[in-house]
C-alpha cells in the first residue's frame, strides 16, 4: 500500500483536482490519499476565526460568503453529473452553516480549531464526490477518528494504526482500494479538535504511512522535488534526485517548504521511504528520501534559509569558570516554551537563536538577571547540508570564500554532521544564497 498526500495548490482548481484522480487511479494499488484543504481555504478561515476574536461578526459572514462564492463556480466546473452538484453544494452550505454557528458563540482556540478544520473536510468530500463520478472505489476515513493526540501533542501511533486498519480492512472487503482522508486535521487528549500546524498534511501522511507499514509515502505538490538552493531566491536551482532521512529533516527545518519539518521523523524510525513529486509535472522524477547515502560528488547537497530569526547575546563574567550557568539560561526558554536554533559560547557570553518571538519581552527581561542582554532582530539563517560534511577537507574554506563579502554574525558547526549554518542579516539573505549557489554548485569563485 501507498501513501499519497496532495498539497492546496495541486487542488487549487477542478482542473487539478481532476488531474489528482488520474494520478491515483494509474494503478490499481490500494493507497491512502490524503488531502489538504483546497488553496486559499485555511487561509480565509483563520481570517475568520480572527475577526471572530476581536468581535468583527460582520466582516466573518462577508468572508463566509466569498468562500461560498468561490465554492459554488468550484463545484460547478467540476462535476458533470448535476446530482452531484446538488450534493456538493449542500455539503459546502451545511459546513457554512457549521461555522456561522461557532460565530454566534464566544470565541476560544477550539471554535477557531473547528472552523479551520472545515477546509479539509469540504476538500475531501468534494474529491470522494468526484471518485465516485468517476466510478472508482473510493471511501472516505474521517481524520477525526484516528488522528489522536496525546497531552505532549504526540501522536498516538497505536491508535492511529488501530483506526486506519479497521477503516481499510472494512474498505476492501467491500471492494474499495482508495482510501480518502483529510490531512492537517486531528483530535486532542481533550477530546476537542485541533491541528498539526501548517503544512501538517505532510506529518499526516507520513504518521498513517508509518503506522501500517506503508510501501511507499508520496508528498505530491507544484513543486519537482527539493531544489539545492531557493528557486524563488536564486536562478538555476535544481531538484535533488536522492537525498538521506537525516538531509531532508535538516532541510525541511531550515526552509526548504516543499516538507513539513516533523515529515521525516515517523518515515526515519519505521523505515519508509519519501517520495516527492509535482503534480504539475507527474513524468519529472522528484527526490527520493531514504535511508542510503548517495554517490553524488557534491559535498553539499543543498542550500536552504530560515527567516524570521531573532538573535539573542547574553554577556556576563559570571560565566567565567562557572558551571549551571547555561542550565539556568536554557530553564528561561523552558518556561516559554521556546525552542533554540542555534547557540554558540565562548567563556563570557552567550548567543543563541529563536524563530517564535511571542514572548520575546519577557525572555529578555529574566535574562538581565545574568548580565548584559543584546538582541538583533530579522536575521536569517543559511544552513549548509550534505552527509559528507564532516568527513572532506576544503568544505569550510569553500563556504566563508563565498561569504566573505557577507557580515556573518554566528557561525554552527559540529552539531551536526549534516550540517554547517550560519546567521546573517534578512537584508543579506539573497546575495548570501546566491554567492553561496555560485561557489559550491557552478564552481565559480
Amino acid at each position: 500500500m501507498k501513501i499519497y498526500k496532495f498539497g492546496g495548490t495541486s487542488l487549487g482548481s477542478p482542473k487539478r483536482m481532476h488531474n489528482v484522480v488520474e494520478i491515483i487511479a494509474s494503478d490499481a494499488l490500494s493507497k491512502v490519499v490524503v488531502l489538504s484543504a483546497i488553496k486559499g481555504t485555511t487561509d480565509l478561515l483563520y481570517k475568520v476565526a480572527a475577526h471572530h476574536k476581536t468581535g468583527n461578526t460582520h466582516i466573518c459572514h462577508n468572508l463566509l460568503d466569498d468562500l461560498e462564492t468561490f465554492y459554488a463556480d468550484y463545484i460547478k466546473n467540476l462535476y458533470s453529473s448535476a446530482g452531484r452538484k446538488e450534493n456538493a453544494v449542500a455539503y459546502l452550505t451545511s459546513c457554512k452553516n457549521d461555522i456561522r454557528k461557532l460565530i454566534k458563540s464566544s470565541y476560544s482556540i477550539a471554535s477557531e480549531n473547528e472552523m479551520v478544520s472545515k477546509g479539509e473536510i469540504i476538500s475531501t468530500y468534494l474529491f470522494h464526490l468526484l471518485l465516485n463520478e468517476k466510478e472508482l472505489n473510493g471511501s472516505l476515513l474521517p481524520a477525526l477518528e484516528f488522528m489522536n493526540l496525546d497531552e505532549n501533542r504526540e501522536p498516538d501511533m497505536r491508535y492511529i494504526y488501530k483506526g486506519v486498519m479497521k477503516e481499510i480492512q472494512l474498505d476492501t472487503l467491500k471492494g474499495k482500494n482508495i482510501h480518502v482522508t483529510q490531512g492537517f486535521i486531528c483530535v486532542n487528549h481533550k477530546g476537542k479538535i485541533d491541528n498539526l500546524g501548517r503544512g501538517g498534511s505532510d506529518y499526516t501522511a507520513s504518521l498513517i504511512g508509518a503506522s501500517i507499514g506503508a510501501e511507499e509515502i508520496q508528498i505530491w505538490s507544484d513543486i519537482d522535488g527539493i531544489h539545492n538552493n531557493d528557486p524563488r531566491d536564486v536562478f538555476n536551482t535544481r531538484p535533488i534526485s536522492l537525498l538521506t532521512f537525516d538531509e531532508a529533516a535538516e532541510l525541511a527545518y531550515f526552509g526548504a517548504k516543499i516538507l513539513h519539518p516533523s515529515t521525516i521523523l515517523p518515515a526515519k524510525k519505521y523505515d519508509i521511504p519519501v517520495k516527492l513529486k509535482s503534480t504539475l509535472n507527474p513524468e519529472a522524477e522528484g527526490t527520493l528520501i531514504n535511508r542510503v547515502k548517495s554517490d553524488t560528488p557534491c559535498v553539499v547537497k543543498a542550500v536552504a534559509a530560515k527567516d524570521g530569526i531573532t538573535a539573542i547575546k547574553i554577556r556576563s563574567s559570571r560565566m567565567l569558570m562557572a558551571y549551571g550557568f547555561l542550565r539556568k539560561v536554557f530553564e528561561i526558554f523552558e518556561k516559554y516554551k521556546t525552542p533554540i536554533d542555534m547557540i554558540t559560547t565562548s567563556e563570557v557570553a552567550v548567543s543563541l537563536t529563536i524563530d517564535n518571538p511571542e514572548h520575546l519581552d519577557e525572555i529578555v527581561s529574566e535574562l538581565a538577571y545574568f548580565g548584559e542582554t543584546e538582541v538583533d532582530k530579522e536575521q536569517s539563517i543559511i544552513c549548509m547540508v550534505g552527509n559528507r560534511i564532516m568527513e572532506e577537507t576544503g568544505v569550510v574554506y569553500r563556504i566563508f570564500n563565498a561569504l566573505e563579502d557577507i557580515p556573518v554574525r554566528m557561525i554552527s558547526y559540529g552539531g551536526s554532521k549534516n550540517n554547517i549554518s550560519v546567521l546573517v542579516k534578512s537584508a543579506d539573505r539573497k546575495q548570501a544564497l546566491n554567492a553561496l549557489h555560485n561557489r559550491l554548485f557552478l564552481g565559480g569563485n
